[in-house]
């Protein structure tokens, strides 16, 4: 079995900073070395990183591939090479595709079309309605991520919002339930109210301003969503996690103690932590997305909570549209932002303007994900565990974005300047990215769940 030793790198793990050296023996990591220490046996291969930076690769638990049915927006192929490119290993797809995932047929089809396009590891949701909670118990646990649960409309329309059915999916399954938290009456109330201030009803082809956004999809709606969801976990002990928090009074209801002692866990997502509701002069709906980026004072209360424990994780919500598509104000345009490609390289801009330190990063969006959703051997760099890494380095001057890999072609960091760049992403061992260079004839492998 082919033996590759990394060597001269800072190795960030687990809460440390530190030179040494991996083997990666096949698809496995076999040694951890500190300093100059020499690999136990000889490597075939040695990959000189320079002294830049290896850390895990980057497991994002919340993405839209599109794929099946919404593949003029993106599919696995294209976006799991945004994905490869952007040092993200590992991904979990969303169910709101066309036909949705609330089948276990369905279910199995995403999957087999993962197993077939995806350089990246995966796995993907399935999606609760109104009436299918008693599918659940057909569900493999070591296979499914999780069960995916619309408490405020977004695309797909997969809203579940009576009390009855949600009442029977937090007490219907042991898997991790995964919530989108607005409230849909406070948004249809919100909408009805700038409609008539903008005199919608005089003309069909009226449209709301976009700066409108944020206060449709208000902070009451999150907070009231993200409240009742919180409830109805306690009162079933579920397992719960709340995806894309945006607003700083949400926070209240999240414990600040360690990620292992929790059993209702936060998400906040790349776009909420580098915009705020300012930005939608500069990118337009570009930056629309579900729940809305909110204004400033929520921003910095959401990074003061990564840098504690009261947000657990750092994802994207990839969501790509064509440009098309995301044309028009606070109705019209459709929401969701393409964003795993630079979502690393994002939050490694926010490390260098002193927001997170890179080892809260890697816990944030490499370690943390592989505890909330039970991975087995992912997400840490350890001896035993697969060669999920990628190699990152720091340039002295912001460097281009590059080229965008997502069918759509677009992000709202395209034309954006880092110091950080992703040099390489080893899935399973596999040089899959390389510079500017991916290997398209690899795939990932389907997660494991413990």
């Amino acid at each position: 079995m082919k033996r590759t030793l990394i060597r001269q790198a800072i190795i960030v793990n687990e809460s440390r900073r530190f030179e040494g050296s991996v083997v990666v023996e096949g698809e496995k990591i076999a040694e951890v070395l500190t300093g100059g220490q020499s690999p136990s046996e000889p490597c075939e291969e040695v990959i000189d990183a320079g002294k830049g930076y290896l850390l895990p690769g980057v497991i994002d638990g919340h993405v839209h591939f599109r794929d099946p049915g919404l593949t003029h927006k993106a599919d696995i192929c294209t976006e799991s090479r945004a994905a490869a490119a952007g040092g993200v290993t590992s991904i979990m797809d969303m169910p709101n595709t066309d036909p949705q995932t609330i089948t276990l047929d369905a279910w199995n089809d995403k999957m087999e079309r993962l197993a077939g396009k995806s350089l990246v590891n995966y796995s993907c949701y399935f999606g609760a309605t109104h009436t299918n909670y008693t599918e659940f118990g057909k569900l493999d646990p070591h296979r499914v991520c999780g069960v995916k649960l619309f408490m405020g409309a977004s695309t797909g329309n997969m809203l579940v919002d009576r009390m009855n059915s949600l009442q029977n999916i937090f007490n219907g399954t042991d898997l991790l339930i995964a919530t989108h938290c607005e409230d849909q009456d406070i948004i249809s109330r919100n909408t009805a109210i700038y409609k008539e201030k903008h005199g919608y009803g005089e003309g069909g082809d009226m449209d709301i301003p976009l700066r409108y956004h944020p206060h449709i999809r208000s902070v009451e709606a999150c907070y009231r969503s993200s409240e009742l969801a919180v409830r109805l976990a306690k009162e079933a002990n579920a397992r719960l996690h709340v995806l894309h928090i945006t607003t700083g009074k949400e926070l209240e209801l999240f414990e600040d103690k360690p990620l292992a002692e929790k059993k209702i866990t936060a998400e906040v997502c790349v776009p909420h932590l580098l915009f705020t509701a300012d930005d939608y002069d500069t990118y337009g709906a570009r930056i629309k997305c579900n729940p809305a980026i909110k204004a400033e004072p929520n921003r910095s209360m959401l990074r003061e909570a990564v840098n504690s424990n009261r947000i657990d994780v750092i994802a994207t919500d990839h969501a790509p549209h064509l440009l098309a598509e995301k044309e028009g104000g606070a109705l019209k345009a459709l929401s969701g932002v393409p964003m795993i490609q630079f979502s690393l390289a994002g939050m490694l801009e926010l490390v260098e303007k002193g927001l997170f330190t890179l080892e809260k990063v890697v816990d944030k969006m490499c370690h943390a994900p592989a505890q909330i959703y039970r991975i087995p051997d992912r997400g840490y760099i350890r001896p035993g565990y697969q060669a999920d890494l990628v190699m990152v380095s720091r340039h002295s001057h912001p460097m281009p974005a590059g080229p965008v890999y997502g069918k759509c072609r677009w992000s709202p960091l395209e034309n954006a300047a880092f110091r950080w760049k992703v040099d390489k992403t080893f899935v399973n061992g596999h040089l899959t990215y390389n510079g500017n260079r991916l290997d398209e004839t690899y795939r990932g492998q389907a997660l494991r769940f413990g």
